[in-house]
């Protein structure tokens, strides 16, 4: 019901860093990807003058894909759980939205996803 799929949001600051994934996709300043469900990936994110972030981005049950199973025990029955389970339908993108506040300086920053919803905003930079 849930579909395979969801939309990953990709935010960050300043508008002109470059976002790369571990899935392929690219893009200029805050961007959103279509991703299956199931799949496990990390966002990369820099611009000059800035130090490069990555963000680790994992998949988890949510209540909604939870309550989906539910309904798949009463109505469907064992195969429509294995089918969920499978197919990722229960999983959702954590974080979603991924917010990236790129700090000035050089180097490599990592973030896992238990700290990526933490990160306090920073002033935008001019």
């Amino acid at each position: 019901m849930r579909g395979v799929n969801e939309d990953v949001a990709i935010n960050v600051t300043p508008v002109n860093a470059e976002i790369r994934t571990s899935t392929g996709h690219a893009c200029t300043g805050s961007c959103v990807i279509n991703l299956p469900r199931k799949k496990e990936f990390t966002v990369t994110a820099s611009a000059p003058g800035y130090q490069t972030e990555i963000i680790e981005v994992d998949t988890r049950v949510s209540g909604k894909g939870a309550a989906g199973m539910a309904g798949n025990v009463i109505i469907g029955g064992v195969i429509g759980v294995g089918v969920d389970a499978v197919s990722g339908a229960t999983l959702d993108h954590y974080p979603n939205p991924v917010i990236i506040n790129l700090e000035r300086g050089s180097g490599t920053k990592t973030v896992p996803a238990e700290s990526a919803t933490e990160q306090k905003p920073t002033k935008p930079v001019s």
